[in-house]
């Protein structure tokens, strides 16, 4: 295939020849140009009679790894002694080799990153999560009182699992666990951690993780220390207990858990509570309810007898005689009350009649006077209001008599 032809875009007309895919795969990864890369050794290989080294860089949070290779000279210079597990920084150039379809790295110049540099990192990435909050406490979840099944992260057989199952069995027998074993140290630890998080959180029989690794050196903790493994435990939804070496070690998955155990027992100790001690606590509560019942009981018996003792209970029938009492002494007021008002009321009734009386023109009668009246009825009270011969009536006390007028001269003389 001519070269035009080679940089018309591919069909399946006329596709790319293998080769020419592998050429401009390589020219564009030249365009890379030297890099400075940070990694783990993974492997080491020098072969006898050739002053080239082959390493395998990988990286520290991901299942990747990387060919490095070198000249013995540069790595002697710049880390000599350097083993399997170590972190260097390095200057390299990526280099595409078309024969074999294999990406490497050719470095011209590796460092092995101490301790002290490795701590100033360590502290950089602690501000920086701290910055983003995932040290924050009012984000971290209480544990459950008893745990339905406990998630065990931790290596294979070592002694950081023994340690949790024996002291959380022993604690409380019925506990059941979900062990993931993995690597807790070394260029896989990492990814493995988080893949065994990632199940663990997707139980939904699993109500805590436990996150546990023995003792080590400061190199051997560094997993628990990744960036990739601290955003995986703050992205739990089941809370995590770390439990990570001895009290004195404190990785940075310390400060992103839940709770930070001091070592694998404390976590057995903080995840299940102790059978006995809840037993006894049980066993106080029980004591201390009875107390309070007896107590009660006991005070409501005095009280009872305290009422009992009150003659309003002793003698019930107190109450009666004593109202009976009054309501005797007030029909007694009361008919004192209705005599002397009708006694009053009698004799203002005699005094009234009385005076009826003597204002009565009935008693007047009696004293013999006499009401003449006229025909019509009037009263007559002069004698020049009648004539002679004129009818008149007269009322007497004993009766009415008719009269004739004879005369009124005498009347009028007078």
């Amino acid at each position: 295939m001519s070269e035009p032809a080679q940089t018309k875009p591919s069909s399946p007309e006329e596709p790319w020849p293998v080769r020419v895919v592998s050429q401009k795969l390589g020219s564009w990864i030249a365009r890379l140009g030297w890099v400075w890369v940070d990694g783990q050794v993974a492997q080491i290989t020098r072969r006898p009679g050739n002053s080239t080294v082959f390493l395998t860089l990988r990286d520290p949070a991901a299942d990747i790894s990387l060919t490095v290779t070198t000249n013995r000279d540069v790595l002697d210079l710049g880390a000599p002694g350097l083993a399997e597990g170590a972190r260097v920084v390095l200057h390299g150039k990526p280099d595409f080799y078309p024969a074999r379809g294999t990406l490497s790295l050719r470095a011209d110049e590796i460092r092995q990153v101490g301790l002290g540099e490795l701590l100033a990192r360590l502290e950089r990435l602690k501000r920086l999560l701290a910055a983003e909050g995932l040290f924050d406490p009012a984000r971290k979840r209480p544990l459950p009182f008893l745990p339905g099944r406990i998630g065990l992260i931790t290596g294979r057989a070592s002694a950081a699992e023994r340690d949790v199952l024996t002291n959380a069995r022993r604690r409380w027998p019925a506990v059941e666990f979900r062990v993931v074993n993995v690597a807790v140290q070394g260029p896989t630890a990492v990814p493995q951690m988080i893949d065994a998080l990632r199940v663990l959180d997707h139980d939904p029989a699993v109500d805590v993780i436990i996150l546990a690794r023995g003792g080590g050196s400061i190199e051997d903790l560094l997993p628990f220390s990744d960036e990739a493994l601290c955003r995986a435990v703050f992205a739990c939804r089941t809370p995590v207990v770390s439990a990570i070496g001895h009290e004195t070690d404190t990785p940075l998955v310390d400060f992103v858990a839940d709770v930070r155990a001091s070592t694998p027992t404390d976590a057995a100790k903080r995840v299940v509570p102790d059978l006995r001690e809840e037993l006894r606590l049980i066993r106080l509560a029980r004591d201390r309810l009875d107390r309070a019942v007896i107590h009660l009981l006991d005070r409501e018996r005095h009280r009872l007898d305290a009422l009992r003792t009150r003659p309003v209970l002793a003698r019930p029938e107190v109450i009666v005689e004593q109202r009976r009492a009054d309501v005797a002494a007030l029909r007694e007021r009361a008919g004192r009350t209705l005599d002397h008002r009708l006694r009053e009321a009698a004799s203002d009734l005699a005094h009234t009649l009385a005076r009826l009386r003597a204002l009565s023109p009935a008693a007047t009668l009696e004293r013999g006077y006499a009401v003449v009246q006229r025909a019509d009825g009037g009263v007559l009270r002069r004698p020049d209001e009648v004539a002679a011969g004129d009818t008149l009536r007269v009322r007497l006390a004993g009766g009415d008599l008719t009269a004739t007028v004879a005369d009124t001269s005498w009347a009028g003389a007078r």
